[in-house]
Formats: structure tokens, C-alpha cells, sequence
């Protein structure tokens, strides 16, 4: 992926890192929208090595998180320049008062302190969740839903890599799939791939001829039956999460804004 994603946003995030000195970054955005690929496409751009270090992992292992970070911090200066990724970094931070939420929050505080004045090391926090309060990470960049022509750059990535039929008209299809993700609509691929399956499987225990591909047909069947991961009401939340950052200036729109970045993306 890294090598062919050469489009706008992560060759923009490697300029803002290397020579803006933006060294906090966090990704915010719907779940399924490919923050966690623009992550790794800033570390592929910018030439820098990268660490992945995924939040959930550590919920529960609050005794070992300090010597995680410990390890991770270590690493990261001895293959500087690198840039550490925290993927779903919001199960780091836990709501107040929760059991074991203090403690994590201490121990990422007490990470960041350490990285202050560190050289050619970077951070880079990826979440689902719309945060008013911006935190340590100082700069909130918005990864939005597709829009409608991003939403057919993506069926046709996703497109050739399954058996679709020429027939198949992707953009009638990308149209009405308003609030889909990337996620939701490789699985509305994935489920029409799914149904033309069942189709050939049929075709074998009948006399009747079944093309090996999927059709229209298939496509129309799985459209009702697939429905976006994000609702309106939470799609206009975020939107006025991005505005809030954007208006203070601690955050902007990280739009995916070529059709041709989208598709290299997927």
C-alpha cells in the first residue's frame, strides 16, 4: 500500500512533520475511513521507520504499559527518525474515574513528558472518538466518509481485487451508499462476492448455465441488506467536532480530497 499511496495527504502530513516540526498528530475521524493506512503512508512518505502500538492491548495490562512505553521509547530513539503510532489511542484514555483509567492516563502522560525535546521522534494518534478537548496530542486531524466520487474510487480499487462483472455499474452503486466507509463498502463487495458464490454453487446441482462473476444483480440484492457503520446524527457530530478544532485552530479537515488518493488508499 505504502508504495503506490503517493497522494496528497500523506505527502502533505510528511511535510507538516518534517518541516513544520509538527511532532503531535491525531487522526480523528469514523470508524473504517482509513486513518490507520495514512498513518503508515506518512511514515512510508516521510522516510522514517514506525512503531505500532495498539491501545486495547494495553487496557488490561496496566502493570506492564510503563515498561511497553519504556521499551517502545527506547526503540523509537535508537531507530530515530521514527514516528510512533497509537492506533485507537481513546482506549488510553478512559472516562474519569473508571477502574484502572487513571493510572493508564498517567503512565501515556508520563510518555509524552519523555518524548518533549526528543529528537526525529514523532507521535502519531489514530481515533474513532470526537473529542472537543484536544489533549496532549496538540494538532486533531479530521478523516472523513467518502463522498460520493471518493466512494467510487474505492468500489473500483476494491473492484480488482474480486470477480466483479464489467457490467456492474460502480458509480450507480456508490451513489445511494450516503455514510459508508471504506469498510462498509469492502464488506458490501465482500457479501455481493459472497451471494455470486451461492449463485455458482447452485448452478452446479441445475442444468442451468451461471456466470462466474458478480452482477448487477448481486450488487442490488446486498445494497439493502449492508447499511453504514455511522448514522447521519453521528456523522454530523464529527463535523461539528472538526469545525470546533478547525475555528481554534488546534485542528482542520483532513480530507481525502483526490478521487485517485482515495483509490490508491484501498
Amino acid at each position: 500500500m505504502g508504495d503506490r499511496y503517493i497522494g496528497p495527504v500523506a505527502v502533505g502530513l510528511a511535510i507538516c512533520i518534517w518541516v513544520a516540526n509538527l511532532t503531535e498528530i491525531l487522526l480523528f475521524g469514523p470508524p473504517g475511513c482509513g486513518k490507520t493506512l495514512v498513518a503508515k503512508a506518512v511514515s512510508n512518505e516521510a522516510g522514517a521507520n514506525s512503531i505500532h502500538i495498539k491501545g486495547p492491548e494495553l487496557i488490561n495490562l496496566l502493570e506492564k504499559v510503563r515498561e511497553k512505553f519504556d521499551y517502545c521509547l527506547v526503540r523509537a530513539r535508537a531507530c530515530s527518525p521514527c514516528i510512533l503510532f497509537f492506533d485507537e489511542v481513546d482506549a488510553l484514555s478512559t472516562k474519569r474515574g473508571a477502574e484502572g483509567g487513571s493510572g493508564i492516563e498517567r503512565v501515556v502522560n508520563q510518555l509524552l513528558i519523555k518524548l518533549n525535546g526528543r529528537q526525529n521522534v514523532f507521535v502519531i494518534g489514530a481515533t474513532n472518538r470526537p473529542l472537543f478537548r484536544h489533549g496532549r496530542l496538540g494538532k486533531q486531524l479530521y478523516v472523513p466518509l467518502p463522498s460520493t466520487d471518493q466512494r467510487f474510487s474505492i468500489l473500483k480499487a476494491l473492484a480488482r481485487k474480486e470477480p466483479v462483472d464489467l457490467t456492474v455499474d460502480l458509480r450507480a452503486i456508490a451513489e445511494p451508499c450516503e455514510n459508508f466507509s471504506g469498510a462498509d463498502l469492502a464488506e458490501l463487495v465482500a457479501q455481493a462476492t459472497v451471494a455470486a458464490i451461492d449463485d455458482i454453487e447452485e448452478a452446479l446441482t441445475s442444468v442451468e448455465a451461471s456466470s462466474d462473476t458478480c452482477k448487477p444483480r448481486h450488487f442490488d440484492t446486498k445494497l439493502g441488506k449492508v447499511f453504514p457503520s455511522v448514522s447521519p446524527a453521528k456523522r454530523r457530530r464529527y463535523e461539528r467536532v472538526a469545525k470546533h478544532h478547525e475555528d481554534h485552530g488546534t485542528g482542520c479537515d483532513l480530507n481525502l480530497s483526490t478521487s485517485s488518493s482515495s483509490e490508491n488508499v484501498y
